[in-house]
C-alpha cells in the first residue's frame, strides 16, 4: 500500500517508464485529492472530461483522500523542509499523506528522496 503521487499515476496512465511498479499499488492505495487534480488537468489538456476520468480512476480501487485543514496544515509545515528544492503544494500533499499513514509514497520525482523526511519515498524510475 502505497501514497501515489501525481507523477506515478500519470507514468501509470501513459505507460510510461516505471508504469509497471505502480500498477499493483492501485488496488488499496491512495491518491490526495490535489493529486488527482493535477492527473485531471493533464486530461483536460488532452481534450478529456476530468469527470469521467476522475470517475474510471475511482473504479480502479484506488482511494482518493480529501484534502482538510488538518491536511492543509500538514503540507504547509513542510515548506521548512522542502523550500529549498521547491516543492509544490501537490509534492507536499502526497508526502503529508504519506506521513500521517505511515506508508510509503511513491513518485517519479527523484528529488524526494534526498530531502531526509521521516517518510519512505519508492521511485519508479
Amino acid at each position: 500500500m502505497s501514497v501515489l503521487d501525481a507523477s506515478a499515476l500519470l507514468a501509470y496512465l501513459f505507460g510510461e517508464t516505471g508504469h509497471d511498479l505502480v500498477l499493483p499499488e492501485i488496488p488499496g492505495g491512495c491518491i490526495s485529492a490535489v493529486n488527482l487534480s493535477e492527473v485531471l488537468g493533464r486530461f483536460v489538456k488532452d481534450g478529456h472530461d476530468p469527470v469521467l476520468v476522475s470517475k474510471r480512476i475511482r473504479e480502479s480501487g484506488l482511494e482518493v483522500v480529501p484534502f482538510d485543514a488538518d491536511d492543509a496544515a500538514l503540507a504547509a509545515n513542510l515548506r521548512r523542509h522542502t523550500d529549498r528544492v521547491g516543492l509544490s503544494l501537490g509534492d507536499r500533499a502526497c508526502i503529508s499523506l504519506a506521513m500521517a499513514r505511515g506508508i510509503p509514497a511513491l513518485t517519479a520525482d527523484r528529488i524526494w528522496a534526498d530531502l531526509g523526511l521521516p517518510v519512505t519515498i519508492r521511485l519508479i524510475r
